[in-house]
C-alpha cells in the first residue's frame, strides 16, 4: 500500500492534461513529440536564404546540429533507396526522430520511454507497413501483386500465403523486436539505479545509449529495405 501511495514522479504527472491521460505510453509519447517540436522551432528559426538555399552558420550552432542531423539521416536513405530516398524523408524521418527520442528518454530520470509498450512500437509498425505498400500500389500499379505470386504463375497458390505470411510477419517483427529491447534495457538500467545509484549504474546507461541508437537504425534499416523493394519492384 505504501508502495502505491509513493510512486516514482514522472514529468508527464507534473503537466495538467497529460496526466489525466489514462494509457501512460500515449501521454509519454505526446510529451516526445512537444519535445520534437520545440526543437525543429528553435533549429529552423532565423534561417537565412539565398539563391543558393540556406546559409549555414559559420560556428556550431544549435541550428547547425538540426541540420547534420537531417543530413545523416538523408545520407543514410539515399544509400539505401536511392533516388526515392527524399521522397521518404518524411516518413523515415519522423520514424528516426521520434523513435531515437523516445529510446534515449529512458535514460533520463522522470521520462519513461514510450517505446518499451508494444501499442507504441506496433503503431510505428503497422503506419511503415500501410505506407509501403501504399507507396508499392501508387508507384507499380497492379503489377506491384505480381511478385506475391512468384516467378511462375503455377506456383502462385503455394507464393500467395507465403507472401502475405512475410508481409504480415514485418510489422509484427519491427514492433516486438524494438519493444523487447528498449524494455530490456530500460529494465536493466532501472534495476542498477535502484541497487547501487551512484558510479555503478554509468556503464549500463552508456551501453544503454548504444542500444538506443542500434534499435532506432535496425527499425529504419528494416523500413527501408520494405520500401525500396515495394516501390523499385519494377526497376530489377
Amino acid at each position: 500500500m505504501a508502495a502505491a501511495e509513493h510512486s516514482a514522479f514522472t514529468w508527464v504527472s507534473a503537466i495538467p492534461g497529460l496526466k489525466n491521460i489514462p494509457y501512460g505510453h500515449v501521454s509519454n509519447a505526446i510529451l516526445i513529440v512537444a519535445i520534437i517540436v520545440l526543437i525543429s522551432i528553435l533549429g529552423t528559426r532565423r534561417i537565412a536564404l539565398t539563391e543558393e538555399g540556406a546559409v549555414p552558420d559559420e560556428r556550431l550552432t544549435f541550428k547547425n546540429f538540426c541540420e547534420l542531423l537531417l543530413e545523416g539521416i538523408l545520407k543514410i536513405m539515399e544509400d539505401s533507396l536511392g533516388h526515392h530516398a527524399r521522397k521518404f524523408l518524411y516518413l523515415i524521418g519522423s520514424a528516426a526522430i521520434f523513435i531515437l527520442f523516445s529510446n534515449i528518454s529512458g535514460l533520463v530520470p522522470g521520462f519513461n520511454p514510450p517505446t518499451d509498450n508494444i501499442n507504441t512500437t506496433a503503431a510505428c509498425a503497422i503506419t511503415v507497413f500501410i505506407l509501403y505498400n501504399y507507396h508499392g500500389l501508387k508507384e507499380n500499379g497492379i503489377a506491384y501483386l505480381k511478385h506475391f505470386v512468384g516467378p511462375f504463375w503455377w506456383l502462385a497458390p503455394l507464393m500467395i500465403p507465403i507472401e502475405i505470411i512475410g508481409h504480415l510477419a514485418r510489422p509484427l517483427s519491427l514492433s516486438l523486436r524494438l519493444f523487447g529491447n528498449i524494455m530490456g534495457d530500460h529494465l536493466v538500467t532501472a534495476i542498477f539505479f535502484s541497487l547501487v545509484p551512484i558510479f555503478v549504474p554509468v556503464p549500463i546507461m552508456v551501453l544503454g545509449l548504444f542500444v538506443c541508437f542500434v534499435q532506432t537504425f535496425v527499425f529504419c534499416l528494416l523500413s527501408m529495405a520494405y520500401i525500396s523493394g515495394a516501390v523499385s519492384h519494377d526497376e530489377h
